[in-house]
């Protein structure tokens, strides 16, 4: 078996976070956590304003996964993170991948996963496992 991918491959994909975001991925999740959405309440935390769900930072390493790094066919196995900075409405986030591992045999691709906002601060760190099983023939 041979894999199209080397250690080393990288790719990444932009997004700008908008308020609208945050506000359908807390209606889709039921996390309200004030936090993200309470103007008030969240003024007089330390982030002195509402900030986005981690997770949300989180889907746009997914979304360059399965879409351009290893693509189409990607099974998420496990991700670590660790969440560095917070992301604000308005924050355009660059999720970052580049693979450290291959084991050809299964398979199976660790990738370093990384997110950074527009002051090219780190905002996001983690380590990715994924399957590539990618079908034959699908576009």
């Amino acid at each position: 078996m041979s894999l199209p991918f080397t250690i080393g491959a990288k790719s990444s994909l932009s997004n700008k976070v908008t308020s609208a975001d945050i506000t359908t991925f807390a209606d889709i999740t039921g996390d309200t956590n004030p936090l993200h959405l309470d103007h008030e309440y969240a003024s007089q935390t330390r982030f002195g304003k509402c900030i986005a769900h981690g997770i949300l930072g989180a889907g746009l390493i997914s979304a360059v996964l399965g879409t351009l790094l290893p693509g189409p066919g990607t099974i998420y196995l496990s991700q670590e993170l660790k969440f560095l900075h917070p992301v604000f409405s308005g924050d355009t986030i660059t999720a970052e991948v580049e693979i450290i591992s291959i084991k050809v045999e299964k398979a199976i691709l660790t990738i370093d996963t990384n997110c950074f906002n527009q002051d090219d601060t780190q905002v996001m760190g983690g380590r990715a496992v994924v399957k590539y099983e990618p079908v034959e023939g699908a576009v």
